[in-house]
C-alpha cells in the first residue's frame, strides 16, 4: 500500500490547448541536433567532425572532466553541421538521419546480473548516462559518486503535461528493466511518485522494485524535487539521483536489446495549436515535424518543453533532451490598456487584486494566456505571493536575496541544495516585481558548484 502526501501550496494554472489522446502520424525525422546547452555544468569535447557516418550510439561529445560519460546520436546517418557561437562555442552537432537507423552494438544483458561498475560502463558508453541529473546542483551525474537515493516522478503536473500513463503505454517491460538497473546504482530506494487523484497507466502501476509515493494537490506536486523534499531532503554533502520516466524505458532497451534506442513519445500542445495531440518520435527531433502547418497564422512562441520552464525555440530549432512537449502560445506583444484596472473575470490573477474582486477562482478558469508580462522589471519587494506556490520549507524570498548579494553561507543555510531552477516556476509567474527567478536560481546553483565543488 503506497504512502499518499497532500501538497497543499501551489496551483494549477489550466490553459487552452490540452492534447487530445491520441496519435498523430508519425513523421520522419530527417535530422536531430544535440544541445551542450541541455546539458549545464558540463564541458564538451567533440567526438566526430562535419562529414562523419555514425551509428545510433556512437558518441558525438564527450565529458573532457570525465572522458567515459559520452553523448551519442540517437540515429545512424552523417553529421550534417556543428553550430557554433560566439568563441567558437558549440551550439548544436546536427545529424542527417538515415531512413533506417543502424544501432552500435554494445550487447544485451539482464541488469540483475550485472554489478554496479557493468552497469555504469554500459550507461556511459552508451549515451544513457545523460539522462541521469544529480542534486544538488541540477547537473548530469558524476558516475563516481554514488546517491543516497534516485527519484522519478510518474506524472507531471505543469500547464498542458501530457500524460506519462500514455506516453508509456505498452513499454512495461522496458520500464521495468530499466528500474533493475537503476536499482543497482544505489544503495538506497529507487522512488516512483504518482498522481494519487489519477490512474497511472500499466506501465508505471505495475513496476516491481520501488517505492512508490502517491502525491495529491495543485501543481508544483509533479516535479520530483518537491517528492525529494517531502521523502528525503538532501543536505550537505549528500547526493540524489533524478531520470524521467520516459528515459528509463530507453534505459530498459538497452539492456534487453543492446541498443541505443531513443524513440521517445510527447505531446504537442497549445492554443495556437490546430491539432494538438500526442507524437511518436525520437530524442532530438527537429521542431518543424510538429509545428509545420499545424499552428496559428499569429506570431506564436514555440516552447520546447512547458511554458513554465520550457526553451523559447525557433522553428528550425530541436527538441531538448529533457522536454517531453511542444508549446505553442501566442507572443504578447501589444501592451493592455489600463493594465490590471480593468476587471474581468476570467483574468489570470493569483491575488485576485481589486478591481477584480469578481474574478473567478483560478482552477474554474481555462487560460487562454499569451507571453505578455504585463508589466516591467522592477524593485525587488517582498509581497508574501511566493509563500502560496512555493511548498518547501524553505524561505524563498530570503534565498533569492542571499543569492543576489552572492552570501555562500546564507544560501547554505536556506536550503539551496534542495532546490533547482523548476522548483521557482511558480514564484516567477507570481512574482510582482517581475524577476526572473529561475534564473537567478542557476545562478546561485553555479557560483555554490563553482566555489564549493
Amino acid at each position: 500500500m503506497s504512502d499518499v502526501i497532500k501538497i497543499k501550496r501551489g496551483v494549477d494554472i489550466k490553459l487552452v490547448g490540452e492534447a487530445e489522446k491520441v496519435f498523430a502520424p508519425a513523421k520522419q525525422v530527417e535530422t536531430i541536433a544535440i544541445k551542450p546547452d541541455d546539458f549545464h555544468g558540463v564541458r564538451l569535447k567533440l567526438s566526430v567532425k562535419e562529414g562523419d557516418e555514425v551509428k545510433a550510439g556512437t558518441p558525438l561529445l564527450f565529458n573532457k572532466d570525465n572522458e567515459q560519460v559520452k553523448f551519442c546520436s540517437p540515429v545512424s546517418g552523417e553529421v550534417a553541421q556543428i553550430v557554433r557561437g560566439a568563441k567558437r562555442r558549440i551550439l548544436e552537432v546536427r545529424v542527417l538521419a538515415d531512413k533506417e537507423i543502424n544501432y552500435e552494438d554494445f550487447g544485451a544483458a539482464d541488469p540483475i546480473s550485472l554489478d554496479r561498475e557493468e552497469i555504469i560502463n554500459k550507461l556511459t558508453a552508451s549515451g544513457c548516462w545523460a539522462f541521469f541529473k544529480q542534486r544538488p546542483y541540477n547537473v548530469v551525474a558524476n558516475p563516481s559518486a554514488q546517491p543516497k537515493a534516485i527519484f522519478i516522478s510518474g506524472f507531471d503536473s505543469a500547464p498542458l503535461a501530457p500524460d506519462l500513463g500514455l506516453l508509456l503505454d505498452g513499454q512495461e517491460k522496458e520500464f521495468q528493466a530499466g528500474i533493475n538497473a537503476l536499482a543497482k546504482l544505489t544503495p538506497g530506494q529507487v522512488h516512483l511518485g504518482l498522481n494519487a487523484d489519477k490512474a497511472a497507466g500499466r506501465t508505471l502501476s505495475g513496476v516491481k522494485g520501488v517505492k512508490v509515493t502517491k502525491y495529491a494537490g495543485p501543481h508544483p506536486a509533479g516535479l520530483v524535487g518537491v517528492q525529494i523534499a517531502q521523502l528525503d531532503p538532501i543536505n550537505k554533502g549528500e547526493k540524489v539521483w533524478t531520470i524521467n520516466p520516459e528515459h528509463v524505458v530507453i534505459i530498459g532497451r538497452l539492456f534487453l536489446e543492446g541498443k541505443f534506442d531513443a524513440r521517445i513519445n510527447i505531446a504537442v500542445t497549445g492554443a495556437e495549436v490546430k491539432e494538438a495531440k500526442y507524437h511518436s518520435t525520437i530524442v532530438g527531433a527537429p521542431i518543424k515535424n510538429f509545428v509545420e502547418g499545424n499552428t496559428s497564422d499569429k506570431k506564436n512562441r514555440l516552447i520546447s518543453g512547458n511554458v513554465l520552464t520550457g526553451t523559447k525555440v525557433d522553428a528550425d530549432g530541436y527538441l531538448g533532451i529533457y522536454d517531453r512537449q511542444v508549446t505553442v502560445i501566442e507572443e504578447g506583444e501589444d501592451p493592455e490598456m489600463f493594465g490590471w484596472l480593468i476587471p474581468k473575470p476570467d483574468k489570470f490573477s493569483i491575488s485576485r487584486t481589486l478591481p477584480s474582486w469578481f474574478q473567478r477562482k483560478i482552477g474554474e478558469v481555462t487560460y487562454n494566456l499569451d507571453t505578455n508580462m504585463h508589466g516591467e522589471p522592477r524593485a525587488f519587494v517582498v509581497t508574501g505571493e511566493y509563500e502560496k506556490v512555493f511548498p518547501f520549507d524553505i524561505y524563498p524570498v530570503q534565498l533569492l536575496k542571499a543569492i543576489i548579494t552572492n552570501d555562500i553561507e546564507a544560501m547554505e543555510n536556506l536550503g539551496i541544495y534542495e532546490v533547482v531552477e523548476e522548483d521557482f516556476a511558480l514564484c516567477e509567474v507570481v512574482c510582482t516585481s517581475k524577476t526572473d527567478v529561475q534564473k537567478l536560481v542557476r545562478q546561485g546553483l553555479d557560483l555554490m558548484k563553482e566555489e564549493l565543488g
